[in-house]
């Protein structure tokens, strides 16, 4: 009895979720899934979108080449940039050590910073590289908030900075 009262309380709740995020029409930002997928807002297919994205590993690309729906110049929330810094940390910080990188070049692309200023950005997290990642066990948010707290306090990127 109690499991099939958990059983249809879980589809319930799985229904009433998929109902409430019906009109979302792109939950999964560009890339070769987004295309492929394009028009389709059933969970299923934005499920398959991401996943495509993800195992290709396109939206980098894509992003800071403005191919396969993606953006150049579209400027993000902080939480966008989190969520990026969160997936490429390590990557990160050995790019920002040295002042470039294919992952520094990615999140300058999520954060919205132009390719013509690009060049200032990557100068700026290798000159404050011991304040964005002041520790080895530094956390993904706090290196985002460092981020911002050091892109606020530049003439040139200020314009950048969420905070």
């Amino acid at each position: 009895m109690k499991n099939k009262l958990l059983v249809s309380a879980a589809t319930l709740l799985l229904a009433s979720a998929s109902a409430a995020f019906a009109d979302n029409k792109n939950n999964v930002g560009c890339g070769v899934g987004s295309m492929a997928f394009d028009g389709r807002t059933e969970k299923h297919w934005q499920v398959l979108a991401v996943t495509t994205n993800g195992v290709l590993g396109n939206q980098t690309f894509g992003i800071t080449s403005g191919t396969l729906g993606c953006d150049p110049n579209g400027m993000v929330d902080s939480p966008t940039s989190m969520a990026y810094i969160d997936s490429n940390i390590d990557r990160l910080a050995r790019d920002m050590s040295v002042g470039e990188g294919e992952s520094l070049e990615g999140l300058a692309a999520v954060i919205g910073i132009p390719q013509d200023e690009r060049s200032a950005f990557y100068v700026t997290t290798h000159e404050h590289f011991a304040e964005i990642y002041p520790t080895a066990d530094v956390t993904a948010a706090q290196v985002n908030a460092n981020l911002h707290a050091v892109m606020a306090r530049d003439t040139k990127l200020s314009q950048y900075a969420q905070l």
